[in-house]
């Protein structure tokens, strides 16, 4: 089974102290899902329709995992706590 990929891409942060509340409670609940983060923080290159902003990259066993990841309590809290504090699309894609 491949493993997946959690892609956030920010197209706007409207609220840093609602990103920090999110970022506290969102690390721990996909980390303890089996998440591990390969890469986060703002863009070191944009090319073509790219925004420089904050991207996040984590690594999960299985779509299915990804998305229960997704589906956990824990991390609906943490999108609680984001509320309208970022615009953002999310992203999960299985790997080759």
């Amino acid at each position: 089974m491949p493993k997946a990929y959690w892609i956030s891409a920010y197209r706007a942060v409207n609220d840093p102290a609602k990103l920090a509340e999110y970022a506290k409670l969102a690390g721990p609940s996909l980390t303890a899902a089996g998440g591990k983060f390969l890469a986060r923080g703002e863009a070191a290159a944009v090319m073509e329709a790219g925004l420089k902003q904050r991207t996040v990259i984590l690594e999960f066993e299985s779509v299915a995992a990804a998305q229960a990841a997704y589906a956990s309590a824990g991390y609906k809290a943490a999108l609680a706590a984001l509320g309208d504090g970022a615009e953002r699309d999310i992203r999960i894609v299985e790997g080759v």
